[in-house]
């Protein structure tokens, strides 16, 4: 909708709705779609609103031909895999994730907090400063289907902090000494994950996905549950 005029409600006392932002309306049938935009094109017209010509647009949902981005997400439904295996049968569900333009913008955001200059900064206080961005993000996202999404996100923080430590090390690096900077390290820090903290309403977990669990397989291989170099020994916890 029209974001141009503001929403006039109950003029007599005052009362004004903020401006107009995103409407969705799903249904059955394309009939039932032209007609649903039919009466809310009249409401709107009543309030002195239009619908917007270039954002308003229709989807087909059905078998996840298509998808729509809504307060942040996508939408969009998805072959249920295991009714696939059981049945043989195609069902699908909608699903919501981070769509592109959130994943941009948490990213700009951790570039931001991440920068070059920050290197010889103690990184404790980097990631403290994400772990605040990750945290509030998360908590939107956690209640959908956005398990891929996070584990995308969690690589890339790792990977800013990682540029920190190889930048602060700059000619001084050690052979192998960059091997150890990775999420094992930080999360001893400190390091918030989101990877496995989807959470579904009545209290039910999505589990990490296959490639998360075998990428912290090989981590665990690389650095050790035991008897490794501690991230706090040789003055690494810290930059400057």
């Amino acid at each position: 909708m029209s974001g141009d005029v503001h929403v006039r409600f109950c003029e007599r006392l005052g009362v004004k709705v903020p401006r107009a932002t995103h409407l969705v309306v799903m249904c059955d049938t394309k009939d039932a779609v032209e007609e649903a935009r039919r009466r809310v094109s009249w409401v709107l017209t009543r309030l002195g609103l239009e619908l917007h010509p270039e954002k308003t647009r229709m989807v087909d949902l059905s078998r996840g031909r298509e998808g729509f981005d809504f307060l942040g997400c996508h939408v969009r439904k998805r072959l249920s895999g295991t009714r696939w295996e059981q049945t043989r049968r195609r069902v699908y569900f909608l699903q919501r994730w981070p769509s592109r333009r959130a994943m941009g913008r948490v990213r700009a955001r951790i570039r931001e907090l991440t920068p070059r200059g920050r290197c010889h900064a103690d990184v404790r206080s980097v990631i403290a400063d994400l772990n605040l961005v990750l945290r509030g993000w998360g908590a939107y996202y956690r209640t959908g289907n956005a398990a891929l999404k996070f584990v995308q996100i969690d690589r890339f923080v790792v990977a800013r902090l990682h540029g920190l430590r190889v930048k602060r090390a700059g000619s001084q690096l050690r052979p192998g000494q960059a091997e150890r900077w990775h999420r094992p390290f930080f999360e001893a820090l400190g390091l918030y994950r989101l990877g496995g903290t989807i959470q579904y309403p009545g209290g039910g977990t999505q589990p990490l996905p296959k490639e998360l669990l075998e990428s912290r397989v090989r981590e665990i291989r690389t650095h050790g549950l035991t008897g490794g170099a501690s991230p706090l020994r040789g003055g690494n916890a810290g930059m400057g």
